[in-house]
């Protein structure tokens, strides 16, 4: 075996939308299609299980206390996944069974802050099947703040595999320097960036976080068209009325640790998208540049992270 190489898969798929049991059924099949390819680690994009709240934009999301978001948020949150109960299992059970690690976009329903609010969160996790972080994106974007919470730096973590140090971003997030230096900092060398979808988000950013970086970016996203809306959600004939034919692309792409493409934005596709990556590459662009290392000057410029995991309250046992 060997250590240098690592065979990813990029998920580029839609969710059922706002449908858990569904939606992980898809997941399920994305998991046994890359193991059957033999690859070591898949990626899927932001919140796809269950689905991005593209409601918001299409039915009047900002409008104040109507019963139309009212409900609409109510069926999101019951379709989030509590991680301490369980939801996860079945994912965490292939990826041991397989012996693949995962990186899955979920809309988390936070038992530590209540279990009412949701966060879009991305889950970690390793070949043994177990969870290693779930990082809650530190801010919504825009419209998102209508029904996402803001979360934490908990999850700002990376994770040995193989010869690579992996740590991942949600959407935005990505274009923030400080969250993406305390990932540096941590000795990330290949950095997952998760997107709902489209290539607006990856065209740019992907080679420029692999150069700043000089580390192999994976960036996916999810798919959605105006036929991939249930007819069985809230106000469906509300949504589709508004919604245009193509709501996200697609988009998934890799750069190398130089900045330029490995695999250009995939548009329009659904599928794993699947690339060999060699660890060599990042030592190789690290002899010019070393964001945090011999090119970097902590006597003047320092980042402070706070990984405290954040909740209201705390009780004495």
């Amino acid at each position: 075996m060997n250590k240098n190489l690592l065979k990813v898969a990029l998920a580029q798929i839609s969710p059922v939308w706002l449908n858990k049991e569904k939606t992980i059924e898809k997941i399920k099949k994305s998991i046994a299609g890359a193991a059957k390819e033999n690859c070591e680690l898949i990626v899927f994009g932001e919140a796809l299980l269950p689905g991005y709240p593209f409601w918001l934009s299409l039915i009047g999301g900002a409008e104040w206390n109507t019963k139309t978001n009212k409900e609409m948020h109510a069926h999101y949150v019951r379709n989030s996944v509590t991680i301490e109960k369980g939801e996860l299992n079945s994912i965490c059970n292939l990826a041991k069974e397989y012996n693949i690690a995962i990186y899955l976009g979920i809309m988390e329903r936070a038992q530590n802050r209540g279990g009412h609010s949701i966060y879009a969160s991305l889950v970690y996790i390793n070949q043994d099947g177990a969870i290693k972080s779930v990082h809650r994106k530190l801010q919504p974007t825009y419209d998102e703040r209508l029904t996402w919470a803001p979360g934490d730096g908990n999850g700002l973590q990376v994770h040995s595999l193989k010869e690579f140090t992996v740590g991942g971003l949600n959407c935005w997030e990505n274009w923030m320097p400080l969250p993406r230096t305390a990932l540096y900092g941590l000795g990330e060398n290949l950095h997952i960036a998760v997107w709902p979808g489209s290539d607006h988000n990856t065209k740019d950013i992907t080679r420029f976080i692999a150069r700043e970086s000089r580390s192999f970016v994976i960036s996916v996203s999810a798919l959605m068209q105006k036929s991939d809306f249930p007819e069985d959600i809230p106000y469906y004939d509300k949504i589709v009325k508004t919604a245009p034919d193509v709501l996200a692309n697609g988009g998934s792409c890799i750069a190398g640790p130089d900045g330029e493409w490995i695999v250009e934005p995939v548009l329009h596709k659904e599928g794993l998208i699947i690339e060999t990556i060699d660890f060599n590459r990042v030592l190789e662009e690290r002899q010019n540049f070393d964001v945090v290392g011999h090119y970097s000057r902590p006597d003047i410029t320092k980042l402070h992270v706070n990984r405290e995991r954040q909740s209201t309250v705390s009780y004495d046992s």
